[in-house]
């Protein structure tokens, strides 16, 4: 009931505001499919494409994978704490607490990989919890499965299964490093993922270099201090507590002794997350599972005594923590009055705002240039989004293809040598454009129509000529950037 709630929710949400950067991201790379990409797998741009193709430009068919997969993901986490012995009522609170979720209400709202991401953990974590209970070790079949399939969306997976094995060899049972069982699921796992895997191994493991950029602080939620925060918030502040006492009981209690590993798994991830600079949410779907460790915990402890003083407590709090979380997350409030508090909390809501307006913005600038100009220009753009919500609304606008160097984008094509005259969007200064151009003037500005603090609204526009270089000879090696 809580999980088709989610889901019902999400689906009579996803209409509302418009594409986000990443999703008309995915639409381009669905127009290239390949075994891999910079920065991902080819699971999500290959089902962007089914789904555009299905209902061109319709945002609710596009969104509703994410929204039954969040509804998929909360039913997971009441099994995981059905697995680790919560009755009825502790299942039902495990439910609503990742039904709120910031990971769960966030990622069901849009086209996404991390959706994808989070339902390929919660499985694999179901399979190891009923393993460690059980002693059952085919259990790792599904595990493999899991993790194998999640690695054609993003390599994360294998993160997971570095924590899971840490926390094995940390917590026990030992044996299972080498039971057959187990080494089968991960040449399942190696099997499922190598499509993704030999197309990043002959591409020089480009995903490495994204990590270096997202440890160095060139992306949203990257940074070891935001990292930190964010495993605060990305549950919800009132879900601390109950997952923190998920993972004291997981190290402690004797009765647990089984599941330690689970446990020593989200601290080894989680460390690693902090030291390497990875975004905060990579290690959410294993705070869900503390989530749901916590959630018996706390369940059990409603049940005694006062029984309904205690759950009236847990309702009575709940209500100022977990109920702001359907107005920041999702696109409840009117786009043009978006308040700045939100944007605070949920970047992604901006990037979903103004991008037809946007599209607008560069064509004013394209109509200004002269008939002999318009017919040899470009769009240059800073970053994916552009390029894809130019791909989406410029054509529309007699706009001439949008090229830019930002992650697999370098690999759809780069402008032909005839194009010497560019409008550029995305970059603040025309300083580091003055390398590729012998000239660079502004032209406009981007104007979204609404009041929306985002990347793009209100930044400039230039229209440059006269390459220094052949496009040939700077856009692999100059042009080309990940982030």
């Amino acid at each position: 009931m809580v999980a088709g709630a989610v889901s019902v929710t999400l689906l009579l949400l996803a209409g509302r505001y418009g594409y986000h950067r990443d999703e008309l991201y995915f639409l381009l790379c669905g127009r290239h499919l390949d075994w891999g990409y910079v920065d991902q797998g080819p699971l999500v741009p290959a089902l962007a494409r089914l789904l555009d193709t299905i209902a061109p430009g319709n945002l609710v068919v596009l969104r509703t994978p994410s929204a039954l997969l969040a509804g998929a993901a909360v039913l997971l986490v009441a099994a995981i704490a059905r697995e680790l012995g919560a009755g009825r009522g502790g299942q039902i609170f495990a439910a609503v607490l990742a039904a709120f979720s910031g990971i769960v209400l966030a990622g069901g709202h849009l086209l996404s990989t991390t959706t994808v991401d989070l339902l390929a953990w919660l499985v694999a974590a179901l399979c190891a919890v009923r393993l460690l209970r059980t002693g059952d070790s085919r259990w790792a079949l599904g595990i493999g499965v899991a993790l194998g399939v999640g690695m054609l969306n993003k390599l994360l997976p294998a993160l997971l299964a570095v924590g899971l094995i840490a926390g094995i060899s940390i917590a026990g049972p030992r044996r299972l490093l080498r039971d057959r069982w187990v080494l089968a699921a991960a040449g399942l796992a190696v099997l499922l993922a190598a499509p993704n895997l030999a197309w990043q191994a002959t591409h020089g493991f480009p995903q490495l270099g994204v990590a270096a950029s997202i440890s160095d602080g060139d992306s949203s939620y990257s940074g070891r201090l935001d990292a930190l925060i964010l495993q605060f918030v990305i549950i919800s502040p009132y879900a601390v507590p109950i997952w923190i006492a998920g993972l004291v009981a997981l190290l402690r209690w004797p009765r647990w002794r089984a599941y330690r590993a689970v446990g020593w798994a989200w601290l080894v991830v989680v460390g690693i997350v902090l030291l390497a600079g990875g975004k905060g949410y990579y290690d959410a779907p294993l705070l869900l599972v503390l989530t749901a460790a916590g959630a018996v915990v706390t369940a059990g402890w409603a049940s005694r005594g006062a029984v309904r003083l205690r759950w009236g407590l847990l309702a009575l709090g709940a209500v100022p923590f977990l109920l702001p979380s359907v107005v920041l997350l999702l696109p409840v409030l009117p786009a043009d009055r978006l308040p700045g508090f939100v944007l605070d909390v949920n970047y992604d809501a901006g990037e979903t705002i103004g991008w037809p307006a946007f599209a607008d913005s560069v064509a004013a600038v394209h109509r200004g240039l002269t008939p002999e100009e318009r017919s040899r220009a470009v769009i240059l753009t800073g970053n994916y989004g552009e390029a894809g919500a130019l791909a989406r609304y410029g054509p529309a606008r007699d706009l001439p293809r949008a090229y830019s160097g930002h992650n697999s984008m370098v690999d759809f094509g780069r402008p032909p040598e005839s194009a010497d005259v560019v409008i550029v969007v995305g970059w603040e200064r025309s300083d580091p454009l003055n390398a590729w151009f012998h000239g660079c003037a502004p032209a406009g500005r981007v104007d979204q129509r609404v009041e929306v603090d985002n990347d793009e609204n209100g930044g400039p526009i230039f229209v440059c000529r006269e390459l220094r270089r052949p496009w040939a000879q700077i856009w692999d090696t100059e042009v080309r950037h990940t982030g």
